[in-house]
Order: structure tokens, then sequence, then C-alpha cells
């Protein structure tokens, strides 16, 4: 999958609030009172928020705010899987 093809859709100036996301994902991801099935929820709830905060309450504030909390988790299982990838493929050989 193409990186760009993605970031076609999500406003440029709003990559800040993918990597905020990415961030904030991690760091809940740390805490034990979060469990983890609620993570992709709570980034794309607060990527909404954030864009809102940037571009006014519109339609178009909450798509992108969905956009940018999606590319963050899949951003995030991505990198995740591969490394997992990696690990089995150097124990096999």
């Amino acid at each position: 999958m193409e990186w760009s093809l993605i970031f076609e859709y999500i406003n440029p100036e709003l990559i800040v609030v993918v990597i905020a996301c990415w961030i904030i994902g991690y760091v809940f991801k740390q805490t034990p009172l979060i469990p983890n099935w609620s993570i992709p929820y709570l980034v794309g709830a607060i990527a909404i928020v954030f864009v809102c905060l940037i571009q006014g309450f519109t339609v178009q504030a909450v798509i992108q705010g969905i956009l940018c909390g999606a590319v963050a988790v899949y951003g995030n299982q991505l990198v995740k899987q591969g490394m997992k990838g990696v690990d089995t493929n150097a124990k096999q050989e």
C-alpha cells in the first residue's frame, strides 16, 4: 500500500494529528487500565476532537478526524505486524 495515496485524502495540515494520535495510542497501550479493544475507539474520538478544534466543527472535520485516527491505528498495526513477520522469518532461517 502506498502511503502517498492515503495522505491525498487527509489535509496536509493534519499530519500532526496523525502523529499525535499514534503517540497517544502508544501511551494508551502502555496503560494497564485501558483495554486493548478500546484503543482504536479512543484514538478515533481524540482525532475527531483535535481536527474539530483545528478546523471547526463541520462534517468535513469529522471525516478528516476519522481518517486521521484510522491512519494512526492502521499505521501502528502495519509496523507491529511487519515486525512480527520479521521475527518469524528470522527464527525460520
